[in-house]
C-alpha cells in the first residue's frame, strides 16, 4: 500500500492543534507519513503571539517520517493556503491527505485514507474521500462500512492529483449555473446549504474553498466516499474558531470504536438512496433551521 502524504493547515488554535497531533501520531501509519504542515500568518497585530507559539510548538513535532513546515509572513485565509498548499504538495506526490487543526482522528484514519486511495485510484468518478461522516443512528442495522455521497465533505479528506488539477476555482461558468433552476436542483443533492453558498462565494460575502470543489464535483458528476462510523471528530465548535461556531449537536458522528485496519468497500461505485436520503435529512432546511436556534440559544447562555 502506498502511504500518502499528510497535509495539515494551522493558524492560532494551539489547544485543538495539539489534540490534533496527538491523536494523528496514534495512527498506525503516522511513522511512515510525510507530513506537510501549513502555518498561516497573523490577520491581526493581537494574533501575533498566539501564532509564535503555535509555531513553537510545530517545532516540536516528532512521530513522522518526515516534517516539513511552512510559515506563511502574511495572512492567507483558510480557502488560500488550502487551495495553495494542496496544489504545491500535489506537484510532486499523487495522492493527499488534508486535515486541519481542530480535527481528532481516530487511530485507524490513515489506514482507511491509504486504502481508500489506493482502490479507487483508476475510478475517476470517485472525487474524494472523507473521514467524516455523520451519525445516521444505524449502526445495530448495519453491517456496511462505507457508503457513497454527490458531495464531499472537509473535516478530514483525501484526493488524487488528476481530481484536483482542472478546478476552476474562479468558477467561471457562474452566470449559466445561476440561471438554470434544473442545475441548481440537481446541485441541490449535495445539501440544502450549497447553492446558497455558491451564491455567497461569488458575490463575495463568503471564502470558501471547500464550496468551490464541491461544484466542480458536481460538474463532473464525482461522488465521494464516507465511512459509516467515522473516523474524524471535529473539535472546532467554539468563540475561537474562525469556519466552526455555534451548536455541534447534528455534526456529533458515531465514532469508529473498532479500529479496523481493513476496509469494506460498496459492491457498486454508486450512491446510495438509504444513505443519500439520511444526509439529506441531516443537511435539509428544518436541520439547518434547528441548528441555527440551538445556535441562537447557545449564545444566550454564553452572553449572560
Amino acid at each position: 500500500m502506498k502511504v500518502s502524504p499528510i497535509l495539515l493547515f494551522t493558524y492560532l488554535r494551539l489547544d485543538t492543534l495539539t489534540n490534533t497531533i496527538t491523536a494523528l501520531k496514534k495512527n498506525a501509519l503516522a511513522k511512515d507519513s510525510d507530513l506537510y504542515i501549513f502555518s498561516d500568518g497573523p490577520k491581526r497585530k493581537t494574533d501575533a503571539h498566539k501564532v509564535k507559539e503555535v509555531r513553537a510548538f510545530l517545532r516540536s513535532i516528532d512521530g513522522f517520517k518526515s516534517i516539513s513546515i511552512t510559515e506563511s509572513a502574511s495572512n492567507k485565509g483558510l480557502a488560500n493556503s488550502i487551495i495553495s498548499g494542496v496544489s504545491e504538495v500535489l506537484t510532486f506526490s499523487d495522492t493527499v491527505i488534508v486535515l486541519e487543526d481542530d480535527l481528532i482522528t481516530t487511530p485507524n484514519f490513515l489506514t482507511y485514507m491509504n486504502l481508500s486511495l489506493d482502490e479507487y485510484q483508476n475510478k475517476s468518478k470517485v472525487f474524494s474521500i472523507s473521514g467524516f461522516s455523520f451519525d445516521f443512528g444505524i449502526e445495530s442495522k448495519s453491517q456496511e462500512e462505507t457508503y457513497f455521497l454527490y458531495r464531499g465533505w472537509s473535516w478530514g479528506w483525501a484526493t488524487w492529483k488528476d481530481r484536483w488539477t482542472d478546478i476552476d476555482w474562479e468558477v467561471s461558468d457562474y452566470n449559466t449555473f445561476k440561471k438554470s433552476k434544473r442545475l441548481k436542483k440537481q446541485f441541490r443533492k449535495g445539501g440544502s446549504d450549497v447553492n446558497r453558498m455558491l451564491k455567497r462565494q461569488m458575490e463575495g460575502s463568503l471564502d470558501s474553498w471547500a464550496i468551490r470543489w464541491f461544484y466542480h464535483q458536481f460538474k463532473v458528476d464525482g461522488i465521494t466516499l464516507f465511512p459509516l462510523y467515522s473516523k474524524v471528530y471535529n473539535d472546532g465548535f467554539d468563540t475561537d474558531a474562525t469556519h466552526t461556531t455555534g451548536s455541534n449537536k447534528r455534526y456529533l458522528p458515531l465514532l469508529d470504536k473498532k479500529n479496523s485496519l481493513n476496509v469494506q468497500f460498496p459492491k457498486r461505485i454508486e450512491v446510495d438512496e438509504k444513505y443519500q436520503n439520511l444526509f439529506l435529512r441531516r443537511m435539509g432546511i428544518k436541520a439547518r433551521v434547528f441548528s441555527r436556534l440551538e445556535t441562537l440559544f447557545i449564545k444566550y447562555l454564553t452572553s449572560k
